[in-house]
């Protein structure tokens, strides 16, 4: 994770700043992102001669799921933040595995969310390689074939910072962890995006990190999610989802939690529901 001085070398600001910026800044749209399903605009948001590239997510540009609320994405994009953000306190890590996140009730084209912009490296922690290509330090998915009919494989690293992505996703039942939703910044920090599908109250748990299924729950990890459980149930974490979420999602969620912590190892694939999201990437 960086730290404030590489921040200050970078021309970067820390997240209380990020987060001030986002809130309270004037939002320029700078052009769209094309690609994605709902309307996902490149901004700046500009305070006190402070410029942050970012992404906003006008609720009018949402477009209708049958399994999700009408208007509720950007919300959900914001809670995801806000579980990220306190998971990492928890665990007494610096490293938030998702961007500054915030809910603006005015914008260019009305409320939405707003998050701060990543400019990728070329690094890949998730591919798709040939069976017979070995790979040192990464884990298998699942095995297929490509257009020629060639064995070919979904792999990822077996990194710390994807492990704590994965229970996050757990908790937060997100149904759309893409690998290209998973990014490395030009600083090798890892951050996670597009968490609009998540904390739907049936289990819709759809990721490419699948690589840890089944393997059990470290000390550290069980001591995380009981304190990530506590800051739900009466801390202040769930005050701020209460403003994002319905209340019955926010105890579905509590529920993920126990669950996890009375099985003592990460969620297997199932039958019940497709386990990976698609396209993969």
């Amino acid at each position: 994770m960086a730290t404030d001085g590489d921040l200050e070398r970078h021309g970067l600001h820390d997240s209380a700043t990020v987060l001030q910026v986002l809130r309270e800044g004037t939002l320029t749209v700078e052009g769209r992102l094309s690609g994605a399903s709902n309307a996902t605009l490149f901004c700046v948001a500009e305070l006190d001669d402070v410029q942050i590239e970012c992404v906003y997510k006008p609720v009018m540009g949402e477009r209708p799921l049958w399994d999700f609320p009408d208007g509720t994405l950007g919300h959900r994009e914001v809670a995801a933040y806000e579980v990220a953000a306190t998971f990492a306190r928890v665990c007494d890590d610096d490293a938030v595995l998702i961007p500054e996140t915030i809910w603006r009730e005015e914008g260019p084209f009305g409320d939405g969310s707003c998050q701060r912009w990543i400019e990728v490296s070329e690094t890949q922690l998730v591919d798709i390689v040939h069976t017979h290509e070995g790979q040192p330090g990464w884990l298998s998915v699942l095995e297929a074939s490509d257009d020629f009919g060639r064995p070919v494989q979904l792999i990822h690293q077996d990194d710390a910072r994807l492990r704590q992505m994965a229970l996050l996703d757990m908790v937060t039942n997100n149904s759309d962890r893409k690998g290209g939703h998973i990014l490395v910044d030009q600083q090798g920090d890892l951050f996670g995006v597009d968490h609009g599908l998540c904390f739907n109250v049936e289990d819709k748990l759809r990721t490419v990190l699948w690589g840890w299924a089944g393997q059990p729950l470290t000390p550290g990890e069980i001591t995380a999610l009981e304190l990530l459980r506590d800051e739900l149930v009466g801390g202040e974490l769930g005050v701020r989802l209460a403003l994002h979420l319905e209340p019955f999602e926010l105890d579905i969620s509590v529920e993920r939690i126990e669950h996890l912590l009375q099985r003592g190892h990460f969620v297997e694939p199932t039958s019940r529901w497709p386990s990976i999201p698609w396209p993969a990437f």
